[in-house]
């Protein structure tokens, strides 16, 4: 089954409420919206009564398996290995013969045309993602919309877990002790189960794919986790891998390390889920600083990659309460403009 940019599926997940209390955040601009487009299905999820709270930087919770932490820490797990596509520098690479056509498509579609922050608003906004141990006791998950592209539970994530604010409804969870990423879409915690329309296992020690046509957590069949911003690495100075981007319409094909397309559309100027675009060379990132000059040095490193269906040039990042909002707020004056697309030799699946 395929998604499909026209057709809406809207799935909204109960909060979930953290122990500990923050202050309240500051109101996010409409503008900043970056539900995805899925294919319809019929299950319709009753809305929230709760309200969620930002999480602390750090949140430990005890459990009979040992203890899991949000934005915790990955132990000797690296995120794929140094010659994953990921993890590739494309600073060198040859731009794409047809990169001025995608950016003028992307152009073309409105909305917002600068690059965004997807993450901040004092621990409000972001991915949320958490580290459990091996030792974690596996949770039942019931797959909704595509059970046939989704690997099968259980899997090793509390019912406690964080749930992405949104109709995503993304949750991660990497377990630190085998070096495995479990992602879920449009997950719904029960008092016993998990309920999410599709789910993928990733192993970090291997370069393996999904299957050709499968999905993921994620619309291009790529995992999330290790394409977004995290504080830990923006604080050690460096970012060393490409990140997440979304754009409002794609192409019906892929690039490797996509899997998997969510569009009908056949313009060959929209992008391909999977296309990789970088910061020009030439971008004068001087008087940028702090957290936004560590971000647009990773881009003109190692770039970003078309993930999903959302709002233009919204780069994905971890949910925590030690965002700078003032310095990422510089990464709004950068146009699309600045970007070029990357040659990466992979073939266009369509």
């Amino acid at each position: 089954m395929r998604r499909r940019l026209l057709l809406l599926v809207t799935v909204v997940v109960g909060a979930v409420v953290l122990a500990s209390c923050l202050p309240a955040t500051p109101a996010r601009s409409p503008t900043t919206s970056t539900s995805t487009t899925r294919a319809a299905t019929t299950t319709t999820k009753a809305p929230p009564t709760t309200t969620k709270a930002p999480p602390t930087t750090t949140t430990t919770v005890s459990t009979g398996g040992g203890s899991w932490s949000q934005n915790g820490s990955l132990g000797t797990c690296k995120v794929f290995p140094t010659d994953n596509a990921w993890n590739r520098d494309v600073s060198t690479l040859p731009a794409d013969t047809n990169s001025a056509n995608y950016l003028a498509a992307i152009a073309g579609l409105g909305g917002n045309q600068k690059l965004h922050a997807d993450f901040g608003g004092g621990g409000a906004y972001g991915i949320p993602y958490i580290t459990v141990p091996g030792t974690q006791p596996l949770v039942p998950v019931d797959f909704d919309a595509y059970g046939d592209e989704s690997d099968p539970g259980p899997y090793p994530i509390p019912l406690a877990a964080p749930v992405e604010d949104g109709s995503d409804a993304h949750v991660l969870a990497v377990d630190r002790d085998h070096c495995k990423l479990y992602e879920l879409f449009a997950a719904s915690p029960s008092t016993s189960r998990w309920t999410a329309d599709s789910g993928a296992v990733f192993d970090l020690t291997s370069n393996a794919l999904r299957p050709e046509g499968w999905t993921s957590a994620d619309a291009a069949g790529l995992p999330i986790f290790p394409g977004l911003v995290r504080y830990d690495e923006v604080a050690s100075g460096h970012i060393d891998h490409a990140l997440r981007f979304t754009v409002s319409k794609s192409q019906q094909a892929y690039l490797h390390p996509a899997t998997h397309d969510a569009s009908s559309s056949t313009d060959p100027n929209l992008p391909p889920m999977g296309l990789r675009l970088r910061l020009k060379a030439s971008f004068n990132t001087s008087s940028f600083t702090g957290q936004a000059r560590v971000v647009l040095d990773a881009l003109k490193k190692y770039g970003m990659i078309v993930a999903d269906n959302g709002s233009n040039w919204f780069i994905s990042g971890a949910q925590d309460t030690r965002w700078n909002d003032t310095d990422l707020d510089q990464l709004k004056t950068v146009p699309g403009s600045a970007f070029e697309v990357v040659n990466t030799g992979e073939s266009l699946h369509k």
